[in-house]
């Protein structure tokens, strides 16, 4: 039975890291002393001694323990001695590329679906889908395959911003790459907002935070919910 919150971001403008999300943290972690923090997705200019710190930091003010999966010779053990997990944000080309050379993949898919507790933010929260294929990052890094957790049977956008009717910017917005991946796949996609996130437990999928989430389909009309289950 899986256990998942996912969230877009893991700060808010003007706030601290996690402070947002602390409340429902210590309710998602109550039974759980120590988090394995997955640190791969930061590409440069903090370490992942420095990451863990700051996700540390963090859970301290709850009263969790936080040890970082790069610390473990063989992450696999890591991954296999979790009591939960939390995956950070950065860049989702580098944390799928590092998590497949790790072979870390399909054990922490394997961990996760019997249970384990696994919050993600933003790149965290991509891995948790189908594939990486609708994630806003740039390919930085060439992983060997864009296939990733599947803990959902849709994918992430997380940090979905919708068009600004007063812009003058002619780029494609968000929406038209989403759809630009319909025309080739079929997996639903949920355009998660800055403050939203979705809370899974016992197979119920729940949209929380401060604004529903864009829904996209194949063939559909995009649409404003909070409906997870396709």
């Amino acid at each position: 039975m899986k256990k998942l919150l996912l969230a877009s971001t893991s700060t808010l403008h003007g706030e601290a890291y996690l402070a947002y999300l602390l409340e429902t943290l210590e309710v998602f972690f109550k039974d759980v002393k120590t988090i394995t923090f997955i640190p791969y997705a930061r590409p440069s200019g903090i370490s992942h001694d420095a990451y863990t710190a700051l996700v540390a930091k963090a859970f301290a003010k709850i009263g969790k323990e936080v040890i970082g999966l790069h610390t473990f010779e063989d992450a696999r053990t890591g991954i296999q001695n979790a009591e939960a997990f939390f995956t950070g944000g950065g860049n989702t080309f580098l944390l799928v590329k590092q998590l497949h050379e790790l072979a870390a993949m399909i054990p922490l898919k394997d961990k996760v679906t019997k249970g384990t507790p696994y919050f993600g933010t933003s790149a965290g929260s991509n891995i948790a889908g189908i594939n990486m294929q609708t994630t806003n990052d740039m390919p930085i890094v060439y992983p060997p395959s864009f296939n990733t957790l599947g803990l959902v049977n849709f994918n992430i956008n997380a940090h979905y911003l919708d068009p600004d009717p007063k812009s003058n910017h002619n780029g494609e917005t968000r929406e038209t790459r989403i759809k630009e991946f319909h025309c080739f796949n079929t997996t639903p996609v949920v355009g998660l907002r800055e403050g939203s996130f979705i809370y899974i437990e016992n197979d119920i999928s729940t949209l929380k935070g401060a604004f529903e989430a864009r829904i996209f389909e194949q063939n559909k009309v995009p649409y404003e919910g909070i409906n997870l289950h396709f």
